[in-house]
């Protein structure tokens, strides 16, 4: 499956300490893309940020904070993110997610 040419990014931002049943927010919303077909995901851990609350979440040793930033990006079809979209909204408690229009150039495995 390859994708080319128009596609949509969907960018999901949580906190590290978020949670849906018990487990990690970011590793049952990575599973869920999986199971939906999504053709990859990635998430990152932030070093500082902060959200709504304007609260400041960093790994500086002085302030450290348990709830760092965690960032998860998909790149699919437009069809195939916007079908997955209910889903993300019902596991994001507290957070943002957004789209964006995004031009494939290349997308293969490694060898």
């Amino acid at each position: 499956m390859t994708i080319e040419g128009e596609a949509l990014l969907v960018r999901i931002y949580i906190g590290e300490s978020d949670h849906v049943d018990g487990k990690p927010a970011y590793d049952v919303i990575v599973k869920l893309l999986r199971e939906r077909g999504i053709r990859g995901a990635s998430v990152f851990r932030g070093i500082e940020g902060f959200g709504r609350s304007s609260r400041v979440h960093t790994t500086r040793i002085l302030a450290l904070s348990e709830d760092l930033p965690i960032l998860i990006e998909a790149v699919d079809e437009a069809s195939r993110i916007r079908a997955v979209l209910p889903d993300l909204e019902r596991l994001v408690g507290g957070g943002l997610v957004t789209l964006e229009k995004v031009e494939v150039v290349v997308y293969r495995a490694s060898s």
